[in-house]
């Protein structure tokens, strides 16, 4: 019998055990499952948590999202990042509302078909939600392939996913679909961690695992290197007047679409004064740093006085309970954003 043929049985005997409660698990209607997968993207379950249950307080049907002001979905993900999947959460949910009559579609290619879903959502989806014997394939379980099938291909390449995903189908059990991919995710997420750091002892699969026999635990899964990111060197202004602060809305689309910023150029760019603001430096700030996917922002913090209320079109003065409750900034301004808070609320 192959590796992973053998891992069915233990793996969901392991699960029943040591499973996570998770709200999202607690209700897996199929609204609670997209929305939690969507937020789980590139971001740790433990950081979900908070912004899921007020997500629900405020959207807690399709009905309610597709029908969310823009303004107030972009608060409510103000910290997860990666905004577009908030904006395709709603497209998606507009879409169930208009073709499904609000319903959520339980066919395959339907779920596939919906903004912002592919492959593994779309299987998490149909096999937690509607028991369908469907691949959910994530980088956790792309892991635990590799590893105990000893497959050293490189698990960015789409070959590679398609390969581990017709290898997990056919493993599938019919009468337990959602409840194994679950485990699946759960034991790449708890046990085979990244970084040749598995916790190899605690593994169901640890009788038949090729990496371990192998002690290749550390060279697997192999993942081609990335480019390095660009470097951006960025002067970001907290410009005050009257106890609030600048902001300008980002263009609607490219890197941060439509979200709002505090004022920012590369390092050397435009200010206050090529912005048509009458406004003093104070002083050199702090310095920040963030990163995306293919860039790194450097960043300078410079604190202005304007001495008078004109702003260009489209910014706005906003104090203290506006950036608390009107208006998304991204989490790559946070250094700024506490920056201007504390100096809004009295602070240095």
């Amino acid at each position: 019998m192959e590796p992973l043929e053998q891992l069915t049985v233990p793996l969901l005997e392991w699960f029943r055990d040591n499973a996570r409660s998770l709200p999202w698990r607690d209700d897996p209607t199929p609204y609670h499952v997209w929305l939690s997968e969507i937020m789980l993207q590139q971001t740790r379950v433990a950081a979900v948590l908070d912004y899921y249950r007020r997500f629900l307080e405020q959207a807690p049907d399709i009905a309610a999202l597709a029908a969310l002001p823009e303004e107030r979905l972009m608060k409510l993900w103000q910290g997860l990042g990666y905004y577009n999947r908030a904006r395709n959460l709603q497209r998606a949910a507009q879409v169930i509302v208009e073709q499904y009559g609000g319903v959520f579609p339980a066919d395959y290619a339907a779920v596939r078909a919906l903004p912002g879903v592919g492959d593994y959502t779309a299987g998490a989806i149909c096999s937690i939600a509607f028991g369908q014997a469907e691949p959910a394939v994530d980088g956790n379980v792309l892991r635990v392939y590799a590893r105990i099938v000893g497959d050293d291909g490189d698990i960015a390449a789409p070959q590679m996913k398609r390969k581990a995903a017709q290898a997990v189908g056919e493993i599938i059990p019919l009468n337990a679909a959602g409840t194994f991919n679950q485990a699946l995710m759960e034991l790449g997420a708890c046990v085979c961690l990244p970084n040749g750091a598995p916790l190899c002892q605690r593994c169901p699969a640890k009788g038949f695992c090729a990496a371990l026999a192998q002690g290749r635990t550390g060279e697997l899964p192999v993942k081609a290197p990335k480019k390095a990111r660009r470097v951006e060197k960025r002067a970001v202004w907290l410009i005050f007047w009257e106890n609030r602060v600048a902001l300008r809305r980002r263009p609607d689309k490219g890197l941060l679409a439509g979200l709002w910023e505090f004022p920012n150029e590369l390092f050397g760019g435009q200010g206050p004064e090529q912005w048509g603001i009458d406004a003093e430096l104070q002083e050199w700030g702090a310095q920040a740093k963030h990163i995306f996917t293919h860039i790194e922002w450097h960043m300078s913090i410079l604190p202005a006085q304007a001495k008078g209320p004109p702003l260009p079109p489209g910014w706005v003065w906003a104090g203290g309970e506006e950036l608390d409750e009107k208006y998304a900034v991204p989490n790559a301004f946070d250094r700024a954003l506490e920056c201007a808070k504390r100096r809004l609320n009295g602070g240095a």
